[in-house]
């Protein structure tokens, strides 16, 4: 197995394939339905983790932007659309793409990884490394049209990775964090 990554618009289109199907055994689209693309303001990087014979067996995607939380400015960046195909779900594919998605996020100058789950999900992302920010809320949308994480059963996990993030650790407890990534990616 092995963990590929990609631009938006970089994916081989037999990788893009195989997405669009993991994406649809998880998110099925409507008869006709064109998948989407995710906003190119929050610079898409794809993971893919794949076989040896070039299956895609999990697959998810990174969005990063600027944030502002109490008076301080981060680069922020999120994991999105994380599927593992429904048929090899349980053997630690999902994990891997997870965990080597954390590593790269705290590798790329993020000061902080930040993202949305459902509640039961969250044990999954903690074996990855990732934190639960107690009563966090994101935020997503726009400051306009806001679009917030506790409309549903979600949790907030985080990973600080610079020392600004770490000394600001408590800001992000119990806060409303106004994501506001767009319209496109109302909530990564």
């Amino acid at each position: 197995m092995r963990v590929r990554s990609f631009a938006q618009g970089q994916v081989p289109a037999a990788v893009r394939t195989q997405v669009l199907a993991l994406e649809d055994q998880a998110w099925p689209r409507a008869a006709g339905e064109q998948p989407g693309e995710h906003d190119p303001a929050l610079r898409p990087e794809a993971m893919v983790l794949l076989d040896r014979d070039g299956f895609v067996r999990a697959s998810l995607t990174i969005l990063s932007k600027e944030l502002d939380h109490a008076g301080r400015r981060y680069v922020a960046s999120g994991l999105s659309a994380v599927v593992t195909d429904r048929a090899r779900r349980g053997q630690g594919h999902g994990l891997r793409l997870v965990t080597a998605a954390r590593e790269r996020i705290a590798s790329s100058g993020a000061d902080l990884g930040i993202f949305s789950c459902d509640r039961p999900l969250a044990g999954f992302y903690q074996r990855a490394g990732w934190q639960v920010l107690p009563g966090a809320v994101l935020i997503g949308g726009t400051s306009s049209d806001p679009f917030p994480s506790d409309q549903w059963d979600k949790l907030v996990l985080a990973g600080l990775f610079t020392e600004h993030a770490r000394e600001h650790a408590d800001d992000f407890s119990h806060a409303r964090i106004g994501l506001y990534p767009g319209e496109i990616d109302k909530l990564w």
